[in-house]
């Protein structure tokens, strides 16, 4: 039975380069992989005034209904929300989800959010964010390639509608929190939208690994392990 085919989509400020060293250890492992830049990250100068979340979700379905099979779909950070809302309009489509520091986000990132863009601000990253095991040189990166967001990605929310999205097999790789602070905050705070999606999630496997909040630049080999293990995994019957 062939591998389910991967689709990696990064976070905030980041395009499909920072799945580099991911993709390429799985490649190797004879995967065919697919890296997404979203829309209005693919460079300083795109054109990001008019980009919703949508456009986001657009992509990513766009990217599923390509391949020639069902994939699995690893998002990363704050592409939770927009990955979560792929898996609700094409869940047939999807093998599984691979959440990685990050979970099924629901409603808006920031609805208050007055920005045409979100830029990288490095400090408020080195206050808030798990930076454990990158490098200075990693960081450079990070800072000279972000990218700023744009800001109808945080006000917009996804109506969700199709239940089978909460039976498509899930895996969160717990890196700057633990599996337990996860679940623990989406139990306590079911205000905080970026968790929102955990409790409905009927299939789910949890991993820690415990790393920066960018486990594909701190530990890439084993972030790659464990998407390969869930792309060898047999897709469940139709949903």
């Amino acid at each position: 039975m062939a591998n389910a085919p991967i689709i990696l989509v990064p976070g905030f400020w980041l395009g499909a380069w920072a799945w580099d060293e991911v993709a390429e250890a799985l490649r190797a492992d004879g995967h065919q992989v697919t890296a997404l830049t979203l829309p209005g990250l693919e460079s300083p100068e795109a054109d990001r005034s008019a980009i919703t979340l949508s456009d986001h979700v657009d992509a990513i379905v766009d990217a599923v209904r390509a391949a020639d099979a069902p994939v699995v779909l690893v998002v990363h950070s704050a592409s939770g929300f927009s990955g979560y809302a792929a898996s609700d309009r094409v869940p047939e489509r999807i093998a599984s989800v691979v959440y990685v520091d990050t979970a099924p986000g629901k409603g808006a990132l920031d609805p208050d959010f007055k920005g045409a863009e979100k830029p990288l601000v490095w400090e408020d990253i080195e206050k808030e964010e798990n930076l454990d095991g990158l490098t200075d040189e990693q960081k450079e990166t990070f800072r000279r390639r972000a990218v700023p967001v744009p800001g109808g990605v945080l006000r917009e929310s996804i109506e969700l509608t199709n239940d089978a999205r909460r039976d498509i097999p899930s895996t969160v790789i717990a890196t700057g929190y633990t599996s337990e602070q996860y679940k623990g905050y989406a139990r306590d705070h079911p205000e905080w939208s970026f968790l929102a999606g955990i409790p409905e999630l009927r299939n789910v496997a949890w991993v820690d690994l415990p790393t920066s909040h960018w486990p594909m630049w701190s530990r890439p080999m084993e972030v790659a392990a464990i998407i390969s293990e869930v792309a060898k995994t047999p897709a469940p019957a139709a949903r």
